[in-house]
């Protein structure tokens, strides 16, 4: 009965769903709940998410305040911070962060209270579906069996899917709806009712075989991508001591039209994905006395990455007989990634937190990313850009390549400049240094000391 309910409000349109955590997963799925005709409720603890919501003012860049506002209009979306709004629900998809401790473990207590509250005011025949990366059994054992254990079967009563949330900020080709979507349920039914409601909400569903099936994949996508960036990173500290561009090594690989997919050095890895995903799967598999030892190496190489470039550019700053204490910094870009205001993670923060601890004068500049709340909880904020005032550094390091950066009118200043991302290709100047390439020395005797290093 209640299967058969829920699948022809689905297929009409007249279910209401909802979204728990609305953040750069969950803000994004409801505004395309809403343009594929659903009512959609919002759930998010913070008032001050709900009431940009209300007011037309997101704070997601994928979002314009356009498309938001537009949505508002229609009726059909609501945000609130009250739960008790679950009893109005048909169907809920829980979209909340899942951090590491401080001990490198999975902290799924924002999980276990959106559980809480789902047993609290959930009425039978409402289906659930988790998004938040997590490790494989999460579903069952953090939900399911929470509440089945109040008297709900899965399948029958309530239904139970998991569908790993896949979102690239700034992608300008991919978003929530033309994204495929992989669904694993809990039993049949639940499967069944999954794929049908979010085959109304995205231009692809990939259904699979369980809910751990679906947890797995997500991690073995950012896993996948964790070790190959972390190989790429040791390339390019090899590259370095052996006077080899990392940069025109990949370039040239990369023209292989099979069996090659180039991956990019960098400062660091950052993101709500890949510094996270792989110790959530690690830790899972040491519960089944198995240790990944490329997930471990894979960790420990991208965590040096930082220390890397402070070792880096404090050898750039020997070459003009300075020291990396008492030396003016100047960070180019905070953000993890390039064109986004995202700090999550991002190797920039703990880059600046190795040059004060140096003894180093340290700045940052980054058009998106404005502030950032430093170790002792100190709110840092960007300078403006001002060239001569940047000329006044005696370092600049380029951590995020945003597209605003005049790279030409910088590399006029004639000052060093250490580019962490390939973003001055093309300008070749004495002052700008590459992550993963050190000029070959003019004599073979200088080349020897080079290599001995």
């Amino acid at each position: 009965m209640y299967a058969a309910n829920l699948k022809h409000a689905i297929e009409h349109k007249t279910s209401v769903v909802g979204v728990i955590g609305l953040g750069y997963v969950g803000l994004p799925l409801a505004i395309e709940m809403c343009k594929q005709g659903f009512q959609v409720v919002g759930i998010d603890v913070d008032p001050t998410k709900v009431e940009k919501i209300h007011t037309g003012h997101s704070y997601i860049k994928d979002v314009s305040d356009e498309t938001l506002m537009e949505c508002m209009n229609t009726g059909r979306l609501f945000a609130t911070s009250d739960y008790s709004h679950i009893q109005l629900l048909n169907a809920v998809s829980i979209c909340v962060p899942t951090p590491l401790s401080e001990n490198q473990d999975p902290d799924t207590s924002y999980i276990t209270q959106v559980v809480e509250q789902l047993k609290r005011y959930m009425k039978k025949g409402l289906m659930i579906t988790l998004e938040s990366t997590t490790y494989p059994g999460t579903t069952e054992e953090l939900i399911q069996r929470e509440i089945e254990a109040i008297g709900y079967r899965a399948g029958e009563d309530f239904f139970l899917c998991f569908s790993p949330e896949r979102v690239d900020p700034s992608n300008e080709k991919y978003n929530t709806f033309n994204t495929p979507k992989v669904i694993g349920g809990a039993t049949p039914a639940c499967l069944e009712l999954g794929a049908a409601l979010y085959g109304h909400i995205v231009e692809s569903v990939v259904p699979v075989s369980s809910t751990k099936v679906a947890e797995m994949s997500k991690l073995l996508e950012n896993t996948f991508r964790s070790v190959n960036i972390a190989f790429i990173n040791e390339m390019a500290m090899m590259c370095d001591r052996m006077c080899i561009d990392i940069w025109e090594v990949i370039d040239a690989a990369a023209t292989k039209p099979f069996g090659f997919m180039p991956f990019y050095p960098g400062p660091g890895i950052g993101g709500h994905c890949i510094p996270l995903d792989p110790m959530y799967l690690s830790w899972k598999a040491k519960g089944f006395r198995f240790y990944s030892k490329f997930i471990d190496i894979a960790q420990a190489t991208n965590a040096n990455m930082p220390y890397h470039v402070m070792e880096k550019t404090s050898r750039i700053l020997n070459e003009g007989s300075k020291s990396l204490r008492n030396s003016k910094i100047l960070i180019l870009g905070m953000a993890y990634k390039p064109n986004i205001d995202d700090l999550r993670e991002s190797p920039g923060l703990e880059i600046y937190e190795l040059f004060k601890a140096s003894g180093a004068q340290v700045d940052y500049y980054d058009p998106h990313a404005i502030h950032f709340k430093n170790k002792t909880g100190k709110t840092v904020c960007t300078i403006d850009y001002n060239l001569p005032t940047f000329k006044t550094y005696d370092c600049m390091v380029l951590i995020t390549n945003h597209q605003s950066f005049d790279y030409e009118e910088l590399a006029d200043l004639n000052i060093p400049i250490l580019d962490t991302r390939n973003a001055f290709k093309g300008i070749k100047r004495p002052n700008i240094y590459k992550l993963g390439y050190t000029a070959q020395p003019s004599s073979n005797e200088e080349w020897e000391e080079a290599v001995l290093v």
